[in-house]
């Protein structure tokens, strides 16, 4: 089987090399396309099936067509795409795009995942795109969204009426993975601990991810000072890049507030450890893999209503939901968790195994399977 992935993202995040290698490893024949602005900004180490085309300009963001043009002719000069089975792309617009262009020429089948910048970018501030995005949705062999709660707000606030069942019927509910280093390393902590800790009224909390306005560590504090003015000693451990800075200096203000530079996950995994709660208000979030992290480690989770992680599990089995403006839900979802400690943890580390690649990936290559056996049996005719 022989897929070309077409992956804006591939290069910032080792989410999406993580996934390639086990496919890789589960017999898929791989070739990645990545278009970028700027190669340099890469992350990851990148592995001979992947092609970084430096195809467009930073400004042509600005110009959809324009880019996609220079994306899509690249990707015809880099490969010959008949000899693909099938092609995946890993946003609906930017590579959802190029790979229906693609599939037109050559008629072959497609798929298609719809990410955060999909739905609180395009959809939201490009009106004059939602046309496509529709389009695209209904010409791909399979729609794949990382949530429940993405699913339905895209199929109940994007996708007109006439269509939801079409797209919904080809719908795959996904989840990203996370490394095996967490699987491997998986901790059942010891919570009589913590539990002899919050009857001292003692609570540590942590948030790992970019220091921004969007991630809303801000809320967590405002609610940990309530708490605080119950009598509670409690602090917040913030951990990565400072990306926004006006936003590290208001979080500076609140004494529960601990910074502390970007830590590899060998160094990561103990502050974890060390924690009771993690907590990530995001006003947007596609997922959100740290939430999958922290679980594997033991720690109940805090995670946005009606974003990316809500939906994976019933409230209250690993953690809860809180409104992203409410401080004060913030404070009472903490206590909930305190008064529930011991199941929480346990069912945390239980449902971090949902987010193992192996299993995840064996899913992909089942619908790429199915799809390719239908393929083979009746004529594809697009859908416009």
């Amino acid at each position: 089987m022989r897929i070309l992935h077409i992956n804006v993202n591939y290069i910032v995040s080792a989410l999406h090399q993580t996934m390639i290698e086990h496919l890789n490893r589960q017999g898929v024949e791989n070739s990645v396309f990545v278009p970028t602005y700027d190669p340099s900004i890469s992350i990851v180490d990148c592995r001979e099936y992947v092609f970084l085309s430096k195809c467009f300009k930073k400004w042509d963001r600005l110009f959809f067509y324009g880019k996609q043009r220079k994306i899509i002719s690249s990707a015809l000069h880099t490969y010959d795409i008949s000899r693909f089975d099938l092609i995946h792309a890993y946003t609906l617009f930017t590579d959802g795009n190029a790979a229906m262009e693609l599939s037109k020429q050559y008629g072959i089948p497609y798929v298609v995942a719809i990410r955060n910048q999909d739905v609180n970018a395009f959809f939201k501030w490009k009106p004059q795109l939602r046309p496509l995005g529709i389009r695209i949705m209904r010409n791909a062999d399979a729609v794949f969204f990382l949530s429940p709660v993405y699913r339905k707000t895209v199929i109940e606030q994007v996708v007109p009426k006439e269509y939801r069942e079409e797209i919904l019927a080809k719908s795959h509910i996904i989840p990203n993975g996370i490394d095996d280093f967490w699987h491997e390393n998986v901790y059942h902590r010891n919570v009589d601990e913590a539990v002899e800790r919050f009857g001292r009224k003692e609570l540590r909390c942590i948030y790992v991810g970019g220091i921004d306005a969007n991630k809303n560590t801000e809320l967590t504090l405002k609610g940990l000072a309530l708490l605080c003015k119950q009598g509670w000693d409690c602090s917040l451990t913030a951990i990565g890049k400072t990306v926004e800075r006006r936003a590290y200096e208001q979080m500076c203000r609140y004494p529960a507030f601990h910074y502390v530079e970007p830590k590899k996950r060998e160094e990561l995994i103990h502050y974890y450890r060390q924690a009771d709660i993690f907590v990530m208000p995001s006003h947007t979030e596609t997922f959100g893999l740290v939430y999958a992290e922290a679980m594997s480690q033991g720690l109940p989770v805090l995670y946005t209503r009606g974003q990316g992680f809500d939906g994976q599990f019933p409230e209250g089995e690993v953690g809860y939901s809180v409104d992203d403006k409410n401080p004060a839900e913030v404070a009472e979802k903490i206590r909930c968790v305190i008064r529930d400690y011991a199941a929480l943890s346990r069912c945390a580390v239980q449902g971090s195994n949902r987010f193992c690649w192996d299993e995840l990936c064996a899913k992909y290559i089942s619908i790429y399977q199915a799809i390719l056996s239908d393929a083979a049996q009746t004529d594809r005719i697009p859908v416009l």
